[in-house]
This record gives C-alpha cells, sequence and structure tokens, in this order.
C-alpha cells in the first residue's frame, strides 16, 4: 500500500476507475479510450494497492469544498459532528479477485493517517449501498437519504477518525489471515471456535464423560455406524488401529491405491505385517472392480478389503458401495479410509468392518481427534499396544486416557450446529460449478468428472506454470489453496477443497486469482507499456 505519486500508477487509476465506475458501477457513459479521469483529479490525494506490477486497489481523498457529496446533498454539514476537519472519501476501487474486508481497511486506513497527519479528523462519504455492511463494519455512521439513480445508488456515511483507527487495529488479525481452502486445517464456524475456547474439563468428571457419549452418538448416527472410538491423534493413528486390527486374526487381505493415501494405507499395512496383496491402478485413474471381484475370487486367502473412499491426493471418490458388494459377496472385512468423505457427503457405514476418520476436515473441527468405526464389539487384546487396541478403549468406556474436553466440545458444536443434508447438497453443487469454472478457465482437473470428490478438486497445472509459484501468489493474495506437500508439488497439482466454511462470493474471487495467475506472465517479468504496466 502506497500513496500514489509515479505517473504509471495515474494511468492505471483512471483505467481502474474506467472498469469500476463505468463497466461494472454505470455512472458514467462509456467512450473508446476506456479511461475515466475524475474532475477531481488534481485535487485528490489516491492510496492504492499493487500487486507486482498491477494496481489492484484505489481509494482517494481530497479536502477542499465543495465535496461532491455538497453537490448530492444539501445541508451537508447539519448531519456531521461539529468542530471537526472534514475530508472526504471517494471512489473505492478494487479489482475483483481482492475484494476483501481487509484490502480496504488497509487502503482506507492509509489515507486517514494521511488525512490525519495534515490535520482532518472527519471523513465523509458516499457508500455504494452494495457494500453497506463493510463500512459499518469498519465504524461509517450512515446520515441522510441515500443519493443517485438506478443502480448507481450511494449512501452518505461519516467516519472519526479515531473511531477508524482503532477499528483498523481490532481487525488486524482478521486482516492478515488468508480464508482458507486447504482439506485442513479449515476454514470453522465461529460456534466451533467458542466452544473450543471453554475453561478445559477432566477427562474424568460427570460433564466431560456425558458430552463425550453425546459426541460418539452423533458421529454414529451421521455415517449409520454402531460403535466409535475416539483417539487424541491424527488420521494416521485412527489407520494404524485398524492395521492392528487386522493384524490379530493372522488373515491375509487386499490393500488397493490408486493416490496418495492408498500408497499410505500400503505403508501401514507393511509396517504392521499384514500379510497383503496390493492393486495399484495410476493416481486419478477409478478402480475396475471387476478386478476387485476376480481377485478376492481366485485367491480365497483374502480375508479382508482396505481402501480408501476419498482420495483427497487426486479429488478421486472411489465407490464404496461397489467394495462393499465385493466384500459382502466374499465374506470379506471391509475396512475404509473415510478420513476426507465423513462430512462432505453421505457415508454409509452400514456393512463396514472398521472406518477411520478425523475431526478437522470435513467435519469442520480443530484436528486432534482420531476415530475408528466399527460394526461389532471389539475385544481387549494385550498383544496390541495399549494405545491401538480399540477393545481397551471400549471396555473403559471409550475415555481409558487423557483427552481433550476442548477438542471434544468443538466437535461437539460442529455436529450439532450442521444441518447435513443441506450441506452435503451445498457442497455437491458448488464443487460442481466449481470445476466447470476451472476447466472453462483452463485449468485440467485430475478426477474425472464421474469420480470427482465433492469436497477436493486437484488441478494439475499446464507446464510453465508452477504451482509452488501459483500458491505462494494466492497466499499473498488472501486465499490458502494445497500445494505444499510433497506429493502435490512433485506433481505440479494444486488443491482446492470444499471441507471447511465458505462462500460461493470468495470462491469467485479465487477462480478469478487463479484464472489471472494462470497467465503465461506468470513464468516471465512483466512487459511495461506506454504509461503504465501490465498486470503480472
Amino acid at each position: 500500500m502506497k500513496i500514489a505519486s509515479e505517473p504509471w500508477e495515474f494511468e492505471a487509476i483512471h483505467r481502474l476507475n474506467y472498469r469500476t465506475f463505468v463497466e461494472e458501477i454505470p455512472q458514467h457513459p462509456r467512450n473508446a479510450e476506456e479511461r475515466l479521469v475524475d474532475r477531481f483529479h488534481a485535487e485528490n490525494t489516491y492510496a492504492i494497492g499493487i500487486d507486482g506490477d498491477a494496481l489492484v486497489g484505489m481509494v482517494c481523498g481530497r479536502s477542499r469544498r465543495p465535496f461532491s457529496l455538497d453537490q448530492k446533498l444539501a445541508g451537508l454539514d447539519s448531519y456531521l459532528p461539529r468542530g471537526r476537519r472534514v475530508f472526504e472519501i471517494r471512489l473505492l476501487a478494487v479489482e475483483p479477485r481482492y475484494r476483501r474486508p481487509g484490502v480496504f481497511a488497509a487502503l482506507a486506513g492509509l489515507l486517514a493517517r494521511h488525512f490525519r497527519q495534515a490535520g482532518f479528523d472527519l471523513a465523509v462519504i458516499s457508500g455504494t449501498t452494495r457494500q453497506l455492511r463493510l463500512y459499518q463494519h469498519l465504524g461509517f455512521v450512515p446520515f441522510g437519504p441515500t443519493v443517485g439513480t438506478g443502480e448507481a445508488r450511494f449512501q452518505p456515511m461519516y467516519l472519526t477518525l479515531e473511531s477508524f483507527l482503532n477499528n483498523a487495529k481490532a481487525l488486524a488479525p482478521r486482516i492478515a489471515a488468508a480464508t482458507s481452502y486447504l482439506s485442513g486445517p479449515v476454514e470453522m464456524h465461529a460456534e466451533v471456535r467458542k466452544a473450543f475456547a471453554a475453561d478445559p474439563e477432566s477427562h474424568r468428571s460427570e460433564r466431560f464423560l456425558a458430552d463425550f457419549d453425546a459426541t460418539r452418538r452423533m458421529l454414529c448416527d451421521l455415517v449409520g455406524a454402531r460403535h466409535v472410538e475416539i483417539l487424541l491423534g491424527s488420521g494416521t493413528l485412527a489407520n494404524d488401529a485398524v492395521a492392528a486390527q487386522l493384524a490379530l486374526p493372522g488373515e491375509r487381505g487386499l490393500v488397493m491405491s490408486n493416490g496418495e493415501f492408498g500408497e499410505r494405507l500400503v505403508d501401514q499395512a507393511s509396517r504392521l505385517g499384514l500379510g497383503c496383496e496390493v492393486m495399484r491402478v495410476p493416481w486419478g485413474t477409478p478402480f475396475d472392480y471387476r478386478e476387485v471381484w476376480r481377485r478376492l475370487s481366485a485367491d480365497k486367502g483374502l480375508r479382508w478389503l482396505w481402501a480408501v473412499h476419498c482420495e483427497t491426493s487426486s479429488g478421486m471418490l472411489n465407490d464404496a458401495e461397489a467394495l462393499k458388494a465385493a466384500a459382502i459377496a466374499h465374506r470379506a472385512k471391509l475396512c475404509l479410509d473415510c478420513i476426507s468423505s465423513i462430512g462432505s457427503l453421505p457415508v454409509s457405514l452400514a456393512g463396514v468392518h472398521l472406518a477411520s476418520g478425523v475431526s478437522g476436515k470435513a467435519l469442520g473441527s480443530f484436528a486432534g481427534l482420531a476415530m475408528v468405526f466399527h460394526d461389532s464389539a471389539i475385544a481387549p487384546s494385550e498383544a496390541l499396544p495399549r494405545y491401538l487396541d480399540l477393545g481397551y478403549y471400549a471396555a473403559q468406556g471409550g475415555v481409558p486416557f487423557t483427552a481433550s474436553s476442548n477438542l471434544v466440545s468443538a466437535l461437539q458444536a460442529a455436529l450439532q450446529r450442521a444441518s447435513w443434508p443441506q450441506r452435503f447438497q451445498r457442497i455437491a453443487r458448488t464443487a460442481e460449478w466449481l470445476r466447470r469454472e476451472l476447466r472453462a478457465a483452463g485449468f485440467d482437473v485430475v478426477a474425472p468428472e464421474a469420480w470427482a470428490a465433492p469436497a477436493v478438486t486437484t488441478l494439475a497445472l499446464p507446464a510453465g506454470v508452477c504451482s509452488r509459484q501459483v500458491g505462494a501468489r494466492l497466499r499473498k493474495a488472501g486465499f490458502l489453496a494445497g500445494y505444499q506437500s510433497a506429493y502435490l508439488l512433485e506433481r505440479n497439482w494444486l488443491q482446492v477443497s470444499l471441507m471447511g466454511e465458505f462462500s460461493e462470493a470468495n470462491l469467485q474471487s479465487l477462480i478469478d486469482t487463479l484464472r489471472h495467475l494462470r497467465a503465461p506472465a506468470l513464468s516471465r517479468r512483466p512487459v511495461k507499456l506506454a504509461g503504465h504496466r501490465q498486470p503480472a
């Protein structure tokens, strides 16, 4: 952010002014030059935001009377606090992909500090009625009737600079935070954060045990499971506990892999010494379920089947019902990694022997709780490490060791507040739209449409567009997307997840930003044109 001073900056201001107040808000007529020079340009001070060599936002201030608002609203001073030195804020314009409260707060904050140093302490503004909540959130006070006509309607407002600068300090943590489209940690609802912030309870207290049991019941009801054990740890721990249970009978099985997390199941089976066959297909490719039947039929010693439901790495959704049918027909026990599917789409664990899940992905809570669902009672076994012995958990009422009441309270709040059928429908509808828009923007979605997971979309970036650079630029623009995992960097893949809280408007800004960053200009220095600079 800076006060505009260079010729190219002023030329870029005129063009952004045109795009905003001619093309978007029809306040002025179109012209062939596609530039709009404000009538008070010589008297304006512009606070601008620059990303690389591109102007992405501006707002200006002016202290000379009459203000433009004087000409729209008679008796302006009668609406304002007395004894103040007044200047006018005008021409707020931000490129769509950068439209977030923090950007305007930063622009307005810079302008406020500039004018406060000059002795001014009150700002007036004609705020577009499209952004009233944003203005009021920052401390602007509406006054008088709206002005303007048609689609260009404005609400007069004033703002004391001390009030704004205090609000800006309070907003600073949120301004710095980017919107997360990661598969974890996810954007969480305020009620979930509030529950997590409560005073901790002893894991032996009656209140905690009641909340713990209620949380277990809600989890089982959500997925149609009979039992669930909750462990303090990650999804890897949950899958290790599944592998430990499979090791007890000493039976052989079939592990399936078509992505990073399928490969992790293979690794975990190997580490626990499970006798198993491995069925691999290329990442992003659906399984041939007839081949699953063939293998189970040909080898009667395969007594269990272990696969990932939602393969997060590629954004693939494997067919859980087809796997159930194969397992039931061959009297094999089906085990599923449902870590990325529970909470993002309808999941039925009827007919599933063991399934893993976590608190910190699509269930919309904090990471730290691992869960293993099971279809029948499990007896304790001294052959297993205590922490992996699901039967020991069950025998101890689910809480054999120290547990976190804060994590349980947050998960309970997430489960209670969600309307799951509506959430599943919204995620599926939004994900279909997101994939369609990304393909239209020239991106290659890894998962075939028929097998695409609703909550994770993985993009294979084209040659010359680096996922590490794109991810870093997205972070700078206020979006967190998945790219830093080794398997994503190796393949030049980028992920957008809908597992947490999200808004369609913010997603549109993300798409616009991705479209901008996909351009070949990303991998070379921008070329400066006469009078102004090209966007990076």
